[in-house]
């Protein structure tokens, strides 16, 4: 995944992957700024640079609508959603395994991501080593999400052991999952679906 981002960073790249889904061009900064009640078209253009930055898109700064969304699919029932191939790592597109259209009702958000569980860590939940988990980043989580954190390599998926204050997210990298904590523990963000190929015979 590429690096967290801020709040308004988030609402920005949301707005710039509908707009683009809904019209098939980009919008002006101009009609950033309107949108977000950011006057200074500066502001908008920093945020943007740090869009691109992070290594959400792409952007010619000589013009106004030369925005392009990393890895976007155009469909408007699809978002591209790719699979991490070692989630030690950071991850960043040289770590992408794959990618997959998935349906808007099932990836919730455009920057979802997918990463292979390494643990039979949520048998219960009958979630099995080698399954491919759909992960939403998330800065503030409740006692009943399923978190995937990775631990000394390897990918888990865990019960929330207390809710977390909202924020960027810091606090649920620091933080402890019944009973798992560490300085080699990170929160990757909240279990959303998960995805099994079945055997033929």
């Amino acid at each position: 995944m590429p690096e967290t981002l801020t709040a308004i960073e988030r609402r920005i790249y949301h707005y710039l992957v509908d707009y683009l889904k809904r019209e098939t061009y980009q919008p002006s900064i101009r009609e950033i700024g309107v949108r977000f009640g950011i006057r200074s078209t500066k502001t908008v253009t920093e945020h943007l640079q740090s869009l691109q930055r992070k290594g959400y898109l792409d952007r010619t700064p000589s013009r106004s609508r030369a925005l392009r969304i990393l890895g976007l699919n155009l469909s408007p029932d699809t978002y591209t959603i790719p699979l991490y191939r070692n989630a030690e790592r950071e991850l960043s597109d040289e770590e992408v395994e794959a990618r997959y259209d998935l349906d808007r009702s099932l990836a919730c958000s455009p920057d979802s991501f997918l990463v292979r569980v390494s643990s039979d860590s949520m048998g219960e939940w009958a979630i099995l080593e080698g399954d491919l988990i759909l992960v939403e980043p998330c800065g503030e989580l409740r006692d009943t999400d399923l978190v995937v954190c990775e631990r000394d390599g390897r990918v888990e998926v865990r019960r929330r052991g207390r809710a977390l204050g909202s924020g960027d997210g810091s606090a649920a990298r620091s933080s402890a999952v019944e009973g798992n904590g560490g300085p080699s523990f990170r929160i990757l963000g909240v279990a959303r679906a998960v995805l099994r190929r079945l055997p033929r015979d």
